[in-house]
């Protein structure tokens, strides 16, 4: 197959990278960033620079960048992307660009289906992406409500792609249930560590962290132009999970501020027998 990638950062860079490893696809890539193309090509990551020619041979097209450029790269293209082919956008929430680009997709000849790779670094940019990237994680795909004979093709079809470059499993599920699991697991981390990090002790940390200091603070390194983005876009979700995890803080607050020791160990209690449960299931 011939497959198109629209972004040449981490994601998409180890997207190419993955489909170059693991399976004889050609990869034809775009990017504003003529240097990252550059380094695609030197290190056969890709095949060459996508074209508006190109792009209507493609067979799948993944969409690698920002929230807000993927739902104005689809309508610029949209004219563009050939009959049959699967379009699927790489974005961290899901409600907010589904719901802009469904309606650009009605009445194509090609079909769209929403995606977020599971996967990721605290560094940006394609020198970071890596071809193993993605061995461990989960391909989250967002098919449409209905579930008519085409759509499910394109599914199984879009399932054994990312099986094929290295996934560990596809998962299926709705915007909104992405959008209201991923306020949790990666965007209120995101939270947390940029919160932590932000404290005069940090810069004294040197000789009195370890692990748990490196691990808290790892992924405060992600840029603000979108992660911004990502935390407005899914607020509705983002919010309450903020919330939840204030009032957890008040617990420990509460319980020193009052010297209550039983209080404490209580507290204490119910986060280890929460990451136990985890761990066993």
């Amino acid at each position: 197959m011939r497959i198109a990638i629209i972004g040449m950062g981490l994601i998409g860079g180890s997207l190419a990278r993955s489909i170059k490893l693991n399976t004889d696809h050609e990869v034809y890539a775009s990017d504003i960033d003529p240097e990252a193309l550059r380094q695609a090509e030197l290190m056969d990551a890709i095949d060459g620079e996508l074209t508006d020619e190109g792009l209507a041979a493609c067979d799948i097209v993944l969409v690698a960048t920002r929230p807000r450029v993927i739902v104005e790269w689809i309508a610029a293209h949209a004219d563009r992307i050939a009959p049959g082919a699967l379009v699927i956008d790489c974005g961290g929430v899901k409600r907010w660009i589904v719901e802009r680009v469904q309606p650009i997709a009605e009445g194509r000849p090609w079909r769209f289906i929403g995606g977020h790779p599971m996967a990721g670094r605290e560094y940006s940019g394609f020198r970071y992406s890596r071809d193993n990237l993605f061995e461990r994680a989960s391909m989250i795909l967002t098919p449409r409500g209905d579930e008519d004979l085409q759509q499910m093709q394109d599914l199984q079809r879009a399932k054994e792609f990312f099986l094929d470059i290295g996934f560990r499993r596809v998962v299926f599920t709705t915007p909104a249930r992405h959008d209201e699991m991923i306020a949790y697991t990666s965007q209120l981390a995101h939270v947390v560590s940029g919160a932590y990090v932000n404290s005069p002790l940090a810069s004294k940390h040197k000789g009195f962290s370890a692990g748990s200091f490196a691990d808290m603070t790892r992924v405060a390194r992600v840029g603000e132009e979108l992660w911004s983005e990502l935390f407005l876009e899914n607020r509705d979700d983002l919010l309450p999970a903020l919330e939840t995890l204030i009032g957890n803080l008040s617990a420990y607050r509460d319980a020193l501020a009052a010297g209550d020791e039983d209080a404490l160990k209580r507290v204490i209690r119910r986060g280890r027998e929460m990451k136990e449960s985890l761990d066993e299931a």
